[in-house]
């Protein structure tokens, strides 16, 4: 069985879930499945994504995102809504939250379970990435294992 440690910031869209599970043809495959609340992000990082994406509408309204306990609680139901998911799809997966320091706790769970593999799957964070502070560029360099960045779809 192939092992693939999915990093992911909002539930999984129909699409993202045929990405995912078919990337490996037959082969069955296992998600460990991280998720990092999307108001536990940096909110400055999170409003110049939205005016260089062009959506100033969210720009406006990145304060109104749910913080702290509030996040988590949301992202609670999201990872539980991409697990069931891609469980029904046949494949095995179990996830949880990250509340601090994603990458180490990628490079922890990547040791723990033996993964094969790491796919970052968000939406496009266009300031990290120039940089290359976003999650796939920083994983790349200490996870040990192939890292695959897609992009995720909006429902």
């Amino acid at each position: 069985m192939f092992t693939t440690v999915l990093m992911i910031e909002r539930p999984l869209a129909p699409e993202d879930v045929e990405t995912v599970t078919t990337l490996h043809g037959d082969e069955s495959v296992s998600f460990v499945v991280l998720m990092q609340p999307r108001g536990d992000q940096d909110l400055l990082l999170r409003a110049l994504d939205d005016v260089a994406l062009g959506q100033l509408d969210k720009a406006v309204h990145e304060d109104d995102e749910p913080e702290g306990e509030e996040a988590t609680t949301a992202a609670g139901r999201a990872l539980a809504h991409s697990l069931q998911s891609l469980r029904d799809t046949g494949a095995e997966a179990v996830g949880q939250i990250v509340d601090k320091h994603p990458v180490d706790l990628l490079r922890s769970v990547v040791a723990e379970t033996g993964a094969d593999e790491v796919i970052v799957l968000t939406a496009p964070h266009l300031v990290e990435e120039f940089f290359h502070r976003d999650w796939a560029s920083r994983a790349r360099h200490k996870v040990g294992v192939p890292v695959l960045k897609l992009f995720a779809h909006n429902e």
